[in-house]
């Protein structure tokens, strides 16, 4: 296409618009497909497409000799209906079904000639679009254009440079990571007679409400469990404050107030009285840290053979880390010294799809819990808080997307099987599950894993020409 196309980016005026008009040759049908390519804004543009009448006319022919071999005129035999009775009764279907056809077919040859890559089409509905057997026919697609983008410097002979991670496993790590086995392999036993309970210590409690002497329905809890200074709650009450400084045998009542508004009709406006009953002190024992403790803990001859397994298991999750790190900090670098307009179908998609997954981890585990959704003016806030995120995802998928396609990168079957397995060893999830759910989400899914695929390709690409000083 010879035309440029202009940009106007000014102030608050409006968007200019420059109407291009080609002809252009597609096979047998050269000079006469004709399109005008107006510029609504950026990242707009309006697409007339004028199909050929020789085009229209051979479609209707198609469609009414499909037609005929269909359908049962009376007084005629299958297929030898006059075109003219069909047109009479199956004019407005036969229209519909060529609109359907000649539509995306020519829409597709349109951009492709145009060199558009659309992020999104907006056809108007085909009821509203009027079409005539022996006339050219023509229609307006609506489309939001991806970005020209100029790719900055990632690669020789001008790498992005990346200030050296230095960290190191410590053997402080090491014996940290001891002591969490330690605690696993650890053994409640029986206190002394008389051990007063102190924070980190456990008891063992019944506890039940009672309501003007008599005992409250669905309040009694039995040979319960807990940890001294876990601050965790029975039946609504946290009893730490009331454990310390007691031993096995003890009794404590403690009074609750409810208020008017409570959902318990029973307790509400009343006070409950709870007994507290410590029915006994376990305190816990470590195991001693030597080589039987590594026998207990896997395939280990030593504790020396245990301290080399888990170092190795920690720098090799060190060397993921610092990987991670730095790939944070080339997308950051991508982002930074790239600049062009975003699609605003692309940024609100994105932003839509992290409202979702913000509102999604509000919710408890308890759906009986769940929390009101949100109204409309907390909704806006959300959105307004997440904005900017969502304009940096758009931006670093376009631009990674940009140099995937610079360096020729593709996804294969092997790509999408890898991380299917990935994704169901992190989630820890069957992968007949998994590829069920992936199947389940239909095209769009798979495009999606695709794409994310593809774009850590382009991050590889970039890590690996990345200059590391230090």
């Amino acid at each position: 296409m010879a035309s440029t196309l202009l940009d106007n980016r000014g102030g608050s005026s409006p968007p200019s618009r420059t109407t291009i008009t080609n002809t252009y040759g597609v096979g047998s049908l050269i000079s006469t497909m004709k399109m005008e390519v107006t510029e609504l804004g950026p990242m707009k543009r309006a697409l007339k497409i004028e199909v050929p009448a020789d085009e229209v006319a051979q479609q209707f022919s198609r469609a009414y000799l499909e037609l005929n071999r269909q359908v049962r005129i009376p007084g005629f035999r299958p297929g030898k209906a006059p075109v003219a009775i069909l047109e009479k009764r199956y004019a407005k279907t036969i229209e519909e079904d060529v609109i359907r056809k000649l539509v995306p077919d020519f829409y597709g040859r349109a951009i492709k000639e145009a060199g558009i890559s659309p992020v999104v089409v907006d056809i108007p509905p085909l009821d509203r679009v009027k079409i005539q057997k022996d006339a050219p026919f023509t229609f307006t697609a609506t489309v939001e254009i991806k970005p020209t983008i100029e790719l900055r410097d990632y690669k020789s002979p001008s790498p992005i440079s990346l200030q050296a991670d230095k960290r190191t496993v410590a053997e402080e790590q090491i014996d940290r990571a001891l002591e969490v086995l330690r605690e696993q392999q650890a053994r409640l036993d029986e206190a002394q007679a008389g051990t007063v309970l102190s924070e980190g210590d456990y008891a063992i409690v019944d506890l039940e409400g009672f309501l003007e002497g008599a005992p409250l329905e669905g309040t009694k809890k039995e040979g319960q469990l807990h940890r001294v200074g876990s601050k965790a709650a029975l039946l609504g009450i946290e009893i730490d404050t009331h454990l310390i400084g007691r031993q096995a045998g003890d009794m404590v009542e403690i009074p609750q107030t409810y208020p008017v508004s409570h959902p318990d009709q029973r307790v509400a406006g009343k006070a409950v009285s709870f007994r507290l009953v410590i029915k006994g002190v376990k305190q816990k024992k470590l195991p001693t840290l030597d080589d039987e403790f590594a026998k207990d803990c896997g395939p280990y001859a030593s504790l020396h053979e245990l301290r080399d397994k888990l170092r190795g298991q920690m720098e090799k999750a060190l060397k993921r880390d610092i990987e991670e790190s730095y790939k944070d900090t080339l997308l950051k670098r991508l982002i930074e010294t790239h600049h062009f307009d975003l699609p605003d179908t692309l940024v609100e998609r994105e932003l839509s799809t992290i409202v979702q997954q913000k509102l999604q981890a509000r919710q408890p585990g308890n759906v009986t819990d769940s929390p009101s959704p949100p109204d409309a003016e907390e909704l806006k806030k959300i959105r307004e808080e997440h904005r900017e995120d969502a304009n940096r995802r758009v931006k670093a998928g376009l631009i990674l997307e940009a140099i995937a396609e610079k360096e020729s990168l593709s996804v294969t079957q092997d790509d999408l099987n890898n991380e299917v397995t990935r994704l169901a060893t992190e989630l820890r999830v069957p992968m007949a599950d998994l590829v069920k759910m992936i199947q389940a989400g239909g095209q769009d899914s798979i495009e999606e894993l695709r794409a994310r695929i593809l774009a850590d390709k382009a991050l590889d690409v970039v890590y690996r020409q990345a200059f590391i000083q230090g």
